[in-house]
C-alpha cells in the first residue's frame, strides 16, 4: 500500500498545530475572566464602586474564548455530534459522514457567517466604533472582528478534518489516525 503524501500530511498537521495554538492561548482568557470578575466583585462589594470598563472587558475575553476557540473544539472532537449513532460507525462511514458534513454544512456556514457579517464589521472598522456605555472600552470593532475570524479559522480546521477524511477513505486510516495524535515533539 502507497503512503499518503508528505505534503498533505504536513498541510493538516500545521492547521492542526495552530488550532491547537490558538486554543491554547485562548484558553488563558478564562484566567482573564475569573481574575477580572474577582476583582469586579470586591470592587463592588468591599470598596463599593464599580467598573465599566472591567465589566465590558470580561465579554470581551469571553467572546474571544468562544469565537476563536471554536477551530480548537473541532480538531478535538468537541463539537456537537449525534454520538449515539456516529461512536458504533465503521471508519469509512464516520469519514463520509464528516467529508459529506464539511462540504454540506461546515464550510457553507462558515461562508454565510463571513458573508453576512462582513459589512457590519467593516462599518465597525470604518466608524473605529467603541463602547456605548461611559468609560467603557473603546475597542467594539474589535470584538466583532471575532465574527470574521471564527468562521475562518473553523472553516480551516473542517478542511483539515475534511482532508484526514479523505485519507480514511483512500485507505490510509493509520496516518490519518497519527494526525489526531497531539504532536509533542514539535510544537508551535
Amino acid at each position: 500500500m502507497d503512503t499518503a503524501s508528505p505534503f498533505l500530511m504536513s498541510f493538516v498537521r500545521s492547521i492542526n498545530r495552530l488550532s491547537d495554538y490558538i486554543g491554547r492561548f485562548v484558553s488563558w482568557f478564562v484566567l482573564a475572566v475569573v481574575v477580572i470578575t474577582f476583582v469586579v466583585v470586591v470592587m463592588r462589594y468591599v470598596f463599593n464602586t464599580g467598573s465599566v470598563f472591567l465589566q465590558e472587558l470580561i465579554l470581551y475575553f469571553h467572546n474571544y474564548v468562544i469565537m476563536l476557540g471554536a477551530s480548537y473544539a473541532l480538531l478535538k472532537g468537541a463539537h456537537v455530534r449525534v454520538d449515539i449513532f456516529y461512536r458504533p460507525m465503521s471508519e469509512k462511514r464516520k469519514a463520509w459522514i464528516d467529508l459529506f458534513g464539511f462540504l454540506l454544512l461546515l464550510l457553507p456556514s462558515c461562508a454565510f457567517i463571513f458573508y453576512i457579517a462582513l459589512d457590519y464589521v467593516q462599518l465597525s472598522w470604518e466608524i473605529r466604533e467603541g463602547s456605548q456605555e461611559a468609560g467603557g472600552v473603546d475597542a467594539r470593532y474589535l470584538f466583532k472582528t471575532s465574527i470574521l475570524i471564527m468562521p475562518v479559522l473553523v472553516a480551516i480546521q473542517g478542511a483539515a478534518e475534511a482532508l484526514k477524511a479523505v485519507l480514511v477513505l483512500t485507505g490510509h486510516l493509520s496516518e490519518a489516525k497519527l494526525l489526531d495524535e497531539h504532536d509533542e515533539e514539535h510544537p508551535l
